[in-house]
């Protein structure tokens, strides 16, 4: 089976960029499952219920840092929907962090964690996905692992190897070479990119960051117009072990 997983979905420019795309996608490559990070899917930042309708093409929808930035979006979260928030958040948060796709011939659990270097302070990654773990009947899981930095999301590769399907990096917005199946088993990459303006400052108008940067005076950051690009991976993999059998860039222009 194949699942297609989208990087760190831009504004509206992003999400109809992708909408116009995916069907294409998944007809090529016979994807099974579509799997996106939407907590940058708002305008503005964040996710929103009406942002989140705009990816109603995907299985699941993941987020990361700015999952709660938008409060029209807390309701959302504590009603039976495929949009996630990373699981380490403490208890009581809304919302959850696993969601679990039903295909009929198989099921294919999706977990979202946030790392904690250069990040809030929340629940100890690495902890949380061990007692997720104990839970989780179906050997197929895939694993977004919204971090800052490339080593704890290294760390976390190597961690899991083995033990899930994938482990795909998201936040950085800059997608990595360095795709791989770890020990044999587990599809990693560091970040899998993003999806919106390819001319930008990771989606935001350049001369915005730019200013932000060069003055350290606060800017209103809005997103960039200019042409857009989709950036992801492709993972094949066995749905009766869960072993990744191959992980492939892609980016379309």
């Amino acid at each position: 089976m194949k699942i297609l997983f989208l990087g760190d979905i831009v504004g509206s420019h992003g999400c109809r960029f992708v909408r116009s795309k995916i069907f294409d996608i998944k007809k090529q490559y016979n994807i099974d499952t579509v799997i996106v990070n939407g907590e940058n899917s708002a305008d503005g930042n964040g996710i929103t219920p009406a942002s989140a309708d705009m990816l109603s093409f995907a299985d699941v929808i993941t987020t990361g840092n700015h999952c709660f930035r938008r409060k029209e979006m807390m309701k959302r979260y504590d009603e039976p929907c495929n949009v996630i928030r990373p699981a380490n958040y403490p208890e009581g948060a809304p919302g959850k962090g696993v969601y679990i796709h039903d295909m009929g011939s198989a099921r294919l659990a999706v977990i979202n964690l946030m790392g904690t270097v250069y990040l809030e302070a929340l629940d100890n990654p690495f902890t949380v996905i061990d007692r997720i773990l104990e839970d989780i009947d179906t050997p197929n899981i895939l694993v977004d692992f919204h971090a800052e930095a490339t080593s704890e999301k290294k760390a976390m590769g190597q961690y899991l190897a083995g033990r899930v399907t994938a482990v795909i990096g998201t936040h950085t917005h800059v997608q990595t070479a360095d795709e791989t199946i770890l020990s044999g088993h587990t599809a990693y990459i560091t970040d899998a990119g993003m999806c919106g303006a390819e001319l930008s400052v990771l989606g935001v108008k350049s001369e915005l960051a730019i200013n932000k940067m060069k003055t350290h005076l606060p800017v209103k950051f809005a997103e960039s117009d200019n042409p857009p690009f989709l950036n992801g991976v492709i993972i094949e993999y066995d749905k009766k072990n869960g072993k990744a059998l191959s992980v492939e860039r892609i980016i379309l222009r």
